[in-house]
């Protein structure tokens, strides 16, 4: 009897061995790409207000490389992009078949990590030309990261813009949450909580102000805003509560002059020269001025640069040094 009942607890927990697993694979589904998104939307929004990147693009990279975050890179390196290691990367490492055996990739602490090491590998200067698009030029950058080298894939730029327009993720780059319905996913956790000082700047590079207006940064640095449609100088120095004078400064316009629809506006100090490139080639209609709003560096520094007024005329095709030259 004492048999008996000590072969039937055994098979018990035998059995309980063999089905635990099972079911624990069964509970623990796939990512879903609409939970991915979920999760992650916030953090992608304010890498481009912090970098300059779509967080239409992030995303879709995030989704596309990373199989809504169920790859073997992802759950075991939280490396959501498909990174490599390069010579001058410090930090983990996870080995994975690509194209070769075992490459090596980065591996991070955090998923949180992969995205602001993913904003930083695109600003390395094979990617600058990216960040003369506009941040609402999804298509552009989709082609461009592929011509710039970040995928061997010739249907790369396809299969992220089929992406984007399938989830609606270029509402993101707009200021336009998206939502889906979708069960169990929860917002991404981060450790970074802006605090907020005089004049609704915060230490996250966002600055807040009347009206929702979304605030972009150029080269991830200087931050701007686009105007509105019949707005003036003073209607958007009276929203960052500055001087008109100040603002029309900081753009090298007239303080009581009109803006155009969509103009970018410096909400700070362009800067003295370009951080990310020596020179670009003018086109056809630019001027000096433009160049420096495109750019974000000071007209008089522009004009210093290439020996000419601030007023001179430039030809399409014209090179145009972005810093002082080397003789």
């Amino acid at each position: 009897m004492k048999i008996q009942q000590v072969l039937k607890t055994f098979l018990a927990w035998a059995l309980i061995a063999v089905l635990a697993p099972a079911q624990a694979q069964a509970g623990n589904a796939d990512q879903t790409p609409e939970q991915y998104i979920a999760k992650w939307k916030d953090v992608a929004v304010r890498k481009m207000k912090e970098h300059g990147i779509p967080a239409s693009i992030t995303l879709a990279q995030g989704l596309l490389e990373s199989r809504s975050g169920n790859s073997i890179l992802a759950t075991q390196g939280n490396n959501h992009f498909g990174i490599k290691c390069t010579p001058d990367w410090t930090g983990g490492k996870v080995f994975h078949d690509d194209d070769k055996k075992n490459d090596c990739f980065r591996k991070y602490r955090s998923a949180d990590q992969s995205f602001e090491d993913h904003s930083k590998f695109l600003m390395r200067s094979r990617y600058a030309r990216l960040f003369e698009l506009k941040p609402t030029d999804y298509k552009g950058w989709a082609h461009g990261l592929k011509q710039c080298g970040y995928a061997t894939d010739p249907r790369y730029p396809h299969k992220l813009i089929d992406i984007i327009e399938r989830y609606k993720l270029d509402n993101l780059d707009r200021g336009v949450d998206v939502s889906y319905a979708s069960k169990g996913a929860a917002p991404a956790k981060t450790a970074h909580k802006p605090s907020k000082h005089a004049g609704g700047r915060s230490d996250d590079n966002v600055v807040t102000i009347g009206n929702a207006r979304p605030v972009e940064l150029f080269d991830g640095r200087i931050k701007f805003v686009r105007a509105r449609k019949g707005e003036t100088v003073k209607d958007i120095a009276d929203e960052i509560q500055q001087m008109p004078g100040l603002v029309a400064n900081w753009n090298d316009i007239a303080k009581d002059g009109h803006l155009e629809e969509g103009q970018v506006v410096y909400i700070q100090p362009k800067r003295n020269k370009s951080k990310q490139q020596e020179s670009c080639i003018a086109q056809q209609g630019e001027t000096l001025w433009g160049i420096s709003q495109r750019y974000g560096v000071k007209l008089k520094r522009l004009a210093k640069y290439n020996d000419m007024g601030i007023a001179d005329p430039i030809v399409a095709g014209q090179k145009v040094w972005l810093r002082k030259p080397r003789r």
